[in-house]
């Protein structure tokens, strides 16, 4: 594939269609979904001396769902998307804080107490 081939490809996948899902309808409420889309390439070629030669492209896109928008009556909500894993981990992230930090305390009581 040519440089130009992924250039193309690029800016097709790049679209405001990655982010912006097609819209749903039901019963009077329309949803339309939305995602964080970044992506990447590059491209390269060199030789050697003996006249060998070599060249290479790459693309990589990454897509996430962040939210919805959501519209019924005339009016529009932000509706945004829970990660459970992030919301676990920081979860924990603050448990674990909690504890050290109760150690610590009960460690510089009982080192005062002597």
């Amino acid at each position: 594939m040519q440089a130009n081939e992924i250039l193309a490809a690029a800016t097709d996948s790049m679209t405001v269609r990655r982010v912006y899902g097609e819209p749903i309808e039901r019963d009077g409420v329309l949803v339309i979904p939305a995602a964080a889309v970044s992506g990447g390439g590059g491209f390269g070629g060199g030789g050697k001396a003996d006249g060998e030669h070599g060249e290479g492209t790459g693309f990589g896109l990454s897509a996430k769902p962040v939210g919805a928008f959501v519209i019924k009556d005339g009016c529009v909500r932000w509706r945004p998307a829970l990660d459970a894993n992030r919301t676990v981990l920081v979860g924990a992230g603050l448990v674990l804080s909690g504890l050290v930090a109760g150690v610590a305390i009960s460690i510089t009581a009982i080192r005062s107490c002597r």
